[in-house]
C-alpha cells in the first residue's frame, strides 16, 4: 500500500539512501534559514573539536615523515640532500617531538648501525634477536654505552649551537609539548596527541630495525641482513626499502624503482622543484651495477 503525506505519494519524497525512511520535513541545515550567535557558537566548537581529532594521524605524518625519517635519517645523518639551515632546524624540531631523542643521539646511533651493521657493536640488530633489536636495544643503556660513549661520529652537529642546545634541553621541549597538548584539548588529546601517535612512531620506526633486517627480499649485495619490504615502507613513508638504502646509504630516494613507494622521497623532490632542497643524491648506474649480485658473481 502506498503512504500519503499531507495529500502528496511517498514517491514525491526523497529518502533516506539505504533505508525506508522517507524525508517530510528536510531542513537546509546552511542556507535559508535564520543563523542565532548560539548557533554559530556551537558550529565552531564542534568543528574545532573535530580538526584537534584530525591532529592525531597529522602528528603521525608530521613528526615520522617529515621529522624522523627526512630530517633525522635522510638529512642529518646521510647528507642525502641540503636544506637553507632555518628549513633545516625547523624539522629537526619536528623530529624532537617524536620523543626518539635529539639530533646528536639519533643521528650518532645510526651512524653506528650503518658502520656496523649486523655485527657486535651494531646497536640493534637481530643477531641478538628480535625484540633487542626492535626496542630492547634502548633498556641495555649499559651496552650502549661501553659501546659508544664518546659519541665522535656526529662532530657535524655537535660544531652548531642549535643542535647542542636541543642536546641539553630535550627534556625541556617534549614536557612542553605534552603540556600544550593538554592544555588544549585535555587527557583525550594527550591520549591521542602523545600517546597513540608517538606508541605508531615509535614501533614504525623500530620495525626498520627489527623487520628490516629479518623479513623481506634482498636486491642489492650489502654483505649484511637489510631487505626491502613493501608494507614496511608504506608505514614508514619509503624507508621500508631498506637494502637500497643500505647498498646506497647516501641517496635521498630509497624506492629506487618507479613502484617502490617513497613518500619522503616525493617530498624532497617537491623540495627540489621550489629550490629549497639543494644537492640531492642518487646512485649512479656505475654504483649499481658494482652492487648488484651479478657483480659479486
Amino acid at each position: 500500500m502506498v503512504a500519503v503525506f499531507s495529500g502528496v505519494n511517498e514517491f514525491e519524497y526523497e529518502k533516506v539512501p539505504f533505508s525506508d525512511v522517507v524525508i517530510t520535513r528536510k531542513r537546509n541545515l546552511l542556507w535559508g534559514r535564520k543563523w542565532r550567535a548560539a548557533n554559530i557558537k556551537m558550529v565552531i566548537i564542534v568543528f574545532a573539536i573535530h580538526l584537534l581529532a584530525l591532529f592525531a594521524p597529522f602528528a603521525y605524518v608530521l613528526c615520522e615523515l617529515f621529522g624522523i625519517m627526512l630530517s633525522y635519517h635522510r638529512n642529518l645523518t646521510h647528507h642525502s640532500f641540503k636544506l637553507p639551515k632555518w628549513l633545516e632546524y625547523i624539522f629537526a624540531y619536528v623530529g624532537l617531538l617524536a620523543f626518539q631523542g635529539d639530533p646528536i643521539f639519533w643521528v650518532s646511533t645510526h651512524r653506528y648501525h650503518h658502520q656496523y651493521v649486523d655485527t657486535e657493536k651494531d646497536p640493534h640488530s637481530p643477531t641478538n634477536g628480535f625484540w633487542f633489536s626492535h626496542m630492547g636495544w634502548l633498556f641495555d643503556g649499559g651496552s650502549v654505552i661501553e659501546k659508544y660513549q664518546d659519541r665522535k661520529n656526529v662532530e657535524d652537529l655537535k660544531s652548531q649551537k642549535f643542535y647542542r642546545f636541543l642536546n641539553r634541553t630535550h627534556g625541556f621541549h617534549v614536557y612542553s609539548f605534552t603540556a600544550l597538548v593538554y592544555a588544549f584539548g585535555g587527557f583525550t588529546y594527550l591520549v591521542w596527541v602523545v600517546g597513540v601517535s608517538t606508541v605508531c612512531i615509535y614501533h614504525a620506526t623500530f620495525f626498520v630495525n627489527s623487520v628490516c633486517h629479518i623479513w623481506g627480499n634482498q636486491t642489492w649485495d650489502t654483505g649484511d641482513l637489510s631487505k626491502n619490504n613493501w608494507w614496511m615502507a608504506l608505514i614508514t613513508f619509503g624507508d621500508g626499502w631498506h637494502n637500497n638504502h643500505h647498498a646506497f646509504e647516501y641517496s635521498a630516494r630509497h624506492g629506487l624503482e618507479w613502484w617502490q613507494v617513497d613518500f619522503v622521497w616525493y617530498v624532497i623532490r617537491f623540495l627540489e622543484a621550489l629550490g629549497l632542497a639543494t644537492n640531492v643524491k642518487l646512485p649512479t648506474e656505475a654504483q649499481k651495477l658494482k652492487k648488484s649480485f651479478a657483480a659479486s658473481e
